[in-house]
């Protein structure tokens, strides 16, 4: 009698291994006849379709817009939307910005206050410091 193994897939837990790109559309926005728009119609004609091919998850919307610079809008699965122009910009630099909307979470950009803020549950076990510990006492005398 022989032994054979099972074979068994690994199965997903919390989303790992699983995800999601948060933009869900891109509109490209050009003009036929304006010079800023030249690096996005170059960008139109030679790398969207490979750009398209590799993000089949994104839906790509490219539509005219006559005697207006061109921009680039991001549509997230949060309802948010953002626009990028590129304006006189390179084709690659025109892919760069796709990219950075493609990559982008749809959420506003918020500065934490305080500077290098980390939470944790756990106290720190050195405590908090504060100037008065250590072996000799700072004197005030003059």
């Amino acid at each position: 009698m022989t032994i054979s193994a099972i074979q068994r897939t690994s199965a997903g837990r919390n989303g790992v291994g699983a995800f999601i790109l948060q933009c869900k559309r891109l509109d490209f926005h050009y003009c036929d006849w304006a010079g800023s728009s030249k690096g996005m119609n170059l960008f139109l004609q030679h790398q969207l379709p490979q750009f398209a091919a590799s993000h089949p998850s994104i839906e790509i919307h490219v539509s005219p817009r006559p005697s207006k610079h061109p921009v680039i809008r991001g549509h997230f699965i949060n309802g948010a939307q953002h626009a990028i122009c590129v304006r006189n910009l390179a084709k690659e630099q025109v892919l760069q910005k796709a990219e950075i909307l493609r990559d982008m979470s749809g959420e506003k950009a918020t500065r934490v206050k305080g500077g290098r803020v980390v939470g944790s549950l756990n106290e720190g076990i050195r405590g908090v410091w504060d100037p008065y510990h250590g072996a000799k006492a700072p004197s005030f005398s003059g």
